[in-house]
């Protein structure tokens, strides 16, 4: 995180969707540990919690287009099961996150687990460790600060 341009002041939406809630609520504390620790106030970050991954597009894109945020976090946790339902789910969140991203001109940070198996779900979001939210949370602030930089 760029130390001379401080996250305090900045306005952050979290989407996470409630779906694999164990993986994603470590997601969640994790994205929130990162933008504490990069001096964002707990008044400054508003939690949107929805169902599913299938639904992290729209809320992300209602957030963004609001004017009231720097940057917009979309967590959740899509695992490979014995359907092609999976492909469907994580190419569509994907490509649905980016669009919001491009069309709000808001930042819009990726941090939707898609993985093969439980176990690597929770690899990727263990507390205290390689927890993918709070590497998204860093990138939300990085992006916010480049941002209004830019602007």
């Amino acid at each position: 995180m760029d130390s001379a341009t401080p996250a305090e002041g900045l306005h952050f939406g979290v989407v996470q969707s409630t779906f694999n809630t164990a993986v994603t609520s470590r997601l969640l504390s994790g994205a929130i540990d990162a933008l504490k620790r990069a001096g964002v106030n707990d008044d400054d970050v508003t939690v949107v919690k929805l169902p599913g991954a299938f639904e992290i597009p729209l809320v992300a894109q209602k957030l963004a287009t609001s004017g009231r945020y720097d940057a917009i976090i979309c967590l959740g946790a899509v695992i490979r099961g014995d359907t092609p339902h999976f492909d469907y789910i994580s190419a569509e969140v994907a490509r649905g996150v980016g669009q919001v991203a491009l069309s709000s001109g808001v930042p819009v940070i990726f941090g939707v687990l898609t993985t093969d198996t439980l176990d690597q779900a929770n690899a990727r979001s263990v507390e205290g460790g390689r927890n993918k939210g709070f590497e998204a949370g860093v990138a939300a602030v990085e992006m916010a600060q480049l941002h209004a930089r830019l602007a």
